[in-house]
C-alpha cells in the first residue's frame, strides 16, 4: 500500500531563518554565529562590491532573484520587513539607490499577500510577476507590479476546496511562447503535494497538473522551484521529493499539462548522483539543463546524507554530476533562482551555507565541471545568499542575501564584477517574424542598427536601456546585434525565430 506524503508546510523566511518543511532525512541546520576574517585570492578582474544594505524597514531577507527591467535598474522582492514585516517590493540601481515600491499586507487579512519569496519576471508588457507564499486566502497569491510600484492582486491561492488549485508558491513565474505566465505550488492540487498552473497576463487561472505525491509515484512531488522554459516551447523542471526513489525527479511538461518524468534522482548508492534538487534550472547554451540537488553527493559529519551536487541533464534524461559540494566549497544550495550562465560560457551560482565564513559562497564551474569558489559571504557582505545571481547588460552579477550587512541584519544586495563586457537581451527569447520584441541594454542611445542572425530590422531607440523592434522578414534563429557608438554589442542568448 502506497503511503500519500504529508502536505507541503509553509518555508517562511523571517530574521534570516527559514522555516524548512520537516521529513526524517532532513539535517538539523545549525550554523555557528562567530566573528569570522578570511582573506580571499580574488581572481583577475574578480571584484564583489556591496550596493546597499538593508535596514528592516526597507526589507529584510530578499530571498527571490533580482531581475532587469527596461529602465535598467535591477527589481527584486524581499520575504520579510517593509512597514508591516511582510515583505516589500523595491527597485535598486546599478549603483545602490533603493527605493520600496510596495510593502505587502497593508490592510487587515493580507489579502493581497505576503512572503514573496520567489521574485519577480519582467513580463514582455514591460510590468513584473510574481508571487507570495502565503496571504491572500490563505495559499498565496499571483500580482502584477508596474515599475512605478501600481500593484494588481491577480489571484489569490486556495480559492478552491482543499486547495486544488494549489498553495504556497516558492518559484519565480516564467512566461511561455503563449504569453501566459507558467509557475509552481509546493502545495496543494488533488493531492495535496504541490501543482503545476498557468495565468494570464489579465488573471485567468489554470491549474496544469497536480502531482500525485505517492512514494514510488512516477512524477513526484512538492516542486520548490519555478519552471524553464525549453528551446522546444516545453517546460523543465525538478519535483523535491517522491519519484521512483523518493529523492526527486527531473521532468518535462507541456504548456497543456503532460507530465513526463525524464530522470529519478538516487539512482546509485548512497545518492552520489544527488537528491532533493531545490534550485531552478538553467537550459545552457549547449541544450543541456543545469541545476543543483540539497543533499547526495559525498556525505560529511555536518551533513551526512551528502552536502549536495551540481549537475547537468539532457531532455532526455541522460545525467552527469559536475560537482559534489563539501563544506568547503559550500552547501545547502535550495536556492529557488537557477544558476546562471554568464557571457564568458561559465556558471555561476550560490550557497546558502559553508565556505570559510560558514555563511555562503558565490561559486563558478564550467560546463565540464571545473569548480572554483569565487567569495566567502559573511558579516559585512551578507550571509546566506540564497537568491542567486543575474547577469545584468552591463556584464556584471548581481545578487543579494537574506541576512548579514548592517546592523540591522536584514541582508544585502552585492555586485560581483567578473570584467565582463556589455550585452543585449530580448524580450521575449523566441518569436515570429513580424512579432514585436524589446532589446534590453546599457549605452544604446545612437545606435545605428540593429539585426536578427545578421538579417537588418527597423527599430525605435526608446531611452539609453531599451530598443523596440519587429522580427524582420527573412530572419533566422541567431544572435541579436546593436550596433552602438561604443560598439557592437550581441545578444547572451540567441534569438528563436518559430512558425
Amino acid at each position: 500500500m502506497q503511503t500519500q506524503c504529508k502536505p507541503a508546510k509553509s518555508r517562511r523566511l523571517i530574521y534570516g531563518e527559514w522555516n524548512m518543511k520537516a521529513r526524517n532525512t532532513w539535517r538539523n541546520l545549525v550554523v555557528p554565529f562567530a566573528l569570522f576574517i578570511a582573506t580571499v585570492v580574488a581572481l583577475p578582474a574578480q571584484t564583489l562590491t556591496v550596493l546597499k544594505s538593508f535596514n528592516g524597514t526597507d526589507g529584510h531577507g530578499s530571498a527571490g532573484p533580482l531581475v532587469q527591467g527596461l529602465d535598467g535598474n535591477l527589481y527584486g522582492t524581499s520575504a520579510g520587513g517593509g512597514t508591516n514585516n511582510d515583505g516589500t517590493i523595491f527597485r535598486v540601481s546599478t549603483g545602490g539607490a533603493l527605493k520600496t515600491l510596495y510593502t505587502f499586507c497593508p490592510q487587515a487579512g493580507c489579502l493581497d499577500g505576503t512572503n514573496p519569496e520567489g521574485g519577480l519576471v519582467l513580463g514582455t508588457d514591460g510590468n513584473f510577476y510574481g508571487t507570495t507564499h502565503q496571504g491572500g486566502l490563505g495559499g498565496g497569491t499571483v500580482f502584477k507590479i508596474t515599475p512605478k510600484g501600481v500593484f494588481t492582486l491577480l489571484y489569490q491561492f486556495c480559492s478552491l476546496s482543499n486547495c486544488a488549485d494549489g498553495e504556497l508558491p516558492n518559484g519565480q513565474l516564467v512566461q511561455g511562447l503563449d504569453g501566459r505566465f507558467y509557475g509552481t505550488t509546493e502545495g496543494g492540487g488533488a493531492d495535496g503535494n504541490g501543482t503545476v498552473f498557468s495565468i494570464s497576463l489579465a488573471g485567468d487561472f489554470t491549474t496544469t497538473h497536480s502531482f500525485c505525491g505517492y512514494f514510488g509515484c512516477g512524477d513526484g512531488a512538492y516542486p520548490y522551484s519555478g519552471l524553464a522554459l525549453g528551446n522546444d516551447g516545453n517546460f523543465y523542471a525538478t519535483n523535491h521529493s517522491s519519484g521512483a526513489n523518493g529523492w526527486g525527479t527531473f521532468f518535462r511538461i507541456t504548456p497543456g499539462g503532460t507530465v513526463t518524468t525524464l530522470y529519478n534522482f538516487c539512482v546509485f548508492t548512497n545518492c552520489t548522483d544527488g537528491g532533493y534538487p531545490g534550485s531552478g534550472l538553467l537550459q545552457g547554451s549547449d541544450g543541456e539543463f543545469y541545476g543543483t540537488t540539497m543533499e547526495g553527493g559525498t556525505a560529511f559529519s555536518q551533513c551526512a546524507t551528502g552536502c549536495g551536487t551540481i549537475f547537468k541533464v539532457t531532455t532526455g534524461g541522460t545525467l552527469t554530476t559536475l560537482h559534489r559540494f563539501d563544506v568547503k566549497d559550500g552547501y545547502l544550495t535550495l536556492d529557488l533562482a537557477s544558476l546562471v550562465q554568464g557571457t564568458d560560457g561559465n556558471f555561476y551560482g550560490t550557497t546558502e551555507n559553508g565556505g570559510l565564513g560558514k555563511k555562503g559562497t558565490i561559486y563558478q564551474i564550467t560546463s565540464g565541471g571545473t569548480f572554483t569558489t569565487l567569495e566567502n559571504l559573511f558579516g559585512s557582505t551578507g550571509d546566506v545568499p540564497a537568491a542567486g545571481l543575474v547577469q545584468a547588460t552591463d556584464g556584471n552579477f548581481y545578487g543579494t542575501a537574506t541576512a548579514g550587512g548592517g546592523i540591522s541584519n536584514s541582508g544585502t544586495i552585492f555586485k560581483l564584477s567578473m570584467g565582463l563586457g556589455s550585452f543585449v537581451q530580448t524580450l521575449p527569447t523566441a518569436g515570429k517574424v513580424g512579432s514585436a520584441v524589446k532589446i534590453l541594454g546599457t549605452n544604446l542611445t545612437g545606435s545605428t542598427a540593429v539585426t536578427f542572425n545578421g538579417k537588418g530590422a527597423t527599430f525605435k531607440v526608446v531611452s539609453a536601456t531599451e530598443i523596440t523592434t519587429k522580427v524582420p522578414a527573412g530572419a533566422t534563429t541567431g544572435t541579436v546585434e546593436v550596433d552602438t557608438p561604443s560598439g557592437m554589442l550581441s545578444s547572451k542568448v540567441p534569438f528563436r525565430v518559430t512558425h
